[in-house]
């Protein structure tokens, strides 16, 4: 989700990866990773990048969370429980997913 989304606002944007990698110092076969789904950013870098693509950090964040909870769970079988529980939890202190 989060790769997916950067590439897309870099391509809307017309910055070459390697602009964008130089910002994060970083390669540019590194960055190219992050945006294959391949690596994943750090979180500090989701704000760079966000400013760098004139993006919303808020959904920017949103997504690289998500991508990190994926990994997580995606192979259990009861992933959907799991993710159910954890929205219920965090529905008790004023928050939902």
């Amino acid at each position: 989700m989060f790769s997916e989304r950067i590439k897309e606002l870099r391509i809307r944007s017309r910055i070459p990866q390697r602009q964008l990698a130089a910002v994060l110092d970083i390669d540019t076969a590194t960055y190219c990773k992050i945006e294959k789904g391949e690596r994943k950013a750090r979180r500090e870098q989701v704000g760079v990048i966000a400013q760098i693509l004139h993006a919303d950090k808020n959904e920017l964040v949103k997504l690289w969370l998500a991508d990190k909870v994926y990994d997580i769970v995606s192979k259990e079988s009861n992933a959907q429980d799991v993710l159910n529980m954890v929205n219920e939890n965090i529905g008790k202190y004023g928050q939902s997913i």
